[in-house]
C-alpha cells in the first residue's frame, strides 16, 4: 500500500505532466502548421505556459515564431527537426521545455508515415487531423487515418483523435463533400475552420487570431469548439 504522503505526491506529478497535442496529416497543405501557431497563441494567451514543437523540415512553426512580437505572451519553440535521429522520446523533449509547461502542441510535415508516425503517436495523448476540401486531399486523409489508427504505438495504447475541416467556404459543393466525408468517418468531426485572410496576416507577425483584437466571433466560436474537445482529456 502507497503512504499517503507519497500517494499524494505520485498524484501531483501526474496533474503536472503536458498535455501533448499532436497535429497531422500525411498530407502536405493541410494547414497543420496554420493549427498548430493558432492552438499555441490560444493557450498562451490563457495564461498556459505553451511549447510548440516543430518537426517540419520546412520550419514554418519556427520562422513563425521568430517573427512573434516580443510584448506578446511568450511562446516556447523547440526546432525537432533540427535532430538528427527520428527518436522523439519524452525524456529529451522534456529537457527542452519549460518546468511549468502545460500543452506540448506538435507540428509534423507532409508525407508522414512509418517510424516517425509511430514515434509521434506514441508521444502524444491527443492527435488533430486537419483536412482541407479537395477530393485528393480527402483520399490521402483516408490513408492516413488507416495507418494512424493501425500503428503500434494506437493499438497499444489508443488516443484521443479527431478531425477538423480546415481552410474551407461554407455552402459550396465541395465543402459539402468534404463535411459528408468527415461524418463518415469513425472518429469525431469536431471544427470547421473558415478559410479567411486573418490567418495570413496574423502569421506574418507572428500572430494567431486569438491575439487579434479584430478577430471575427464566428472564427473564434469555430475554434472554442475545438478547445472545448481537447478540454475533455
Amino acid at each position: 500500500m502507497i503512504p499517503e504522503d507519497n500517494h499524494n505526491r505520485a498524484r501531483v506529478i501526474t496533474a503536472a505532466q503536458p498535455l501533448r497535442i499532436l497535429i497531422a496529416n500525411a498530407k502536405g497543405g493541410s494547414g497543420k502548421t496554420t493549427v498548430a501557431t493558432n492552438l499555441s497563441s490560444y493557450f498562451a494567451n490563457r495564461n498556459e505556459t505553451a511549447v510548440l514543437i516543430d518537426y517540419d523540415p520546412q520550419g514554418s512553426s519556427t520562422q513563425w515564431l521568430q517573427s512573434r512580437q516580443a510584448d506578446r505572451v511568450t511562446i516556447h519553440g523547440v526546432a525537432a527537426y533540427r535532430k538528427a535521429t527520428t527518436q522523439f522520446t519524452r525524456s529529451w523533449y522534456l529537457r527542452n521545455i519549460p518546468a511549468d509547461t502545460r500543452k506540448v502542441i506538435i507540428d509534423t510535415p507532409s508525407g508522414l508515415s512509418g517510424n516517425l508516425l509511430n514515434e509521434l503517436v506514441r508521444e502524444s495523448d491527443v492527435i488533430i487531423i486537419p483536412v482541407t476540401p479537395s477530393p485528393i486531399d480527402i483520399r490521402a486523409t483516408t490513408v492516413f487515418i488507416k495507418d494512424l489508427l493501425l500503428s503500434p504505438a494506437h493499438r497499444a495504447s489508443p488516443k484521443r483523435v479527431a478531425v477538423i475541416a480546415n481552410r474551407v467556404r461554407k455552402n459550396t459543393l465541395v465543402y459539402a463533400k468534404l463535411e459528408l466525408f468527415l461524418r463518415s468517418l469513425k472518429i469525431p468531426f469536431i471544427a470547421t475552420l473558415r478559410d479567411t485572410q486573418f490567418y495570413v496576416r496574423a502569421s506574418e507577425y507572428g500572430l494567431g487570431l486569438h491575439d487579434l483584437d479584430n478577430a471575427q466571433n464566428n472564427d473564434l466560436s469555430d475554434w472554442r469548439r475545438l478547445i472545448e474537445w481537447i478540454d475533455q482529456d
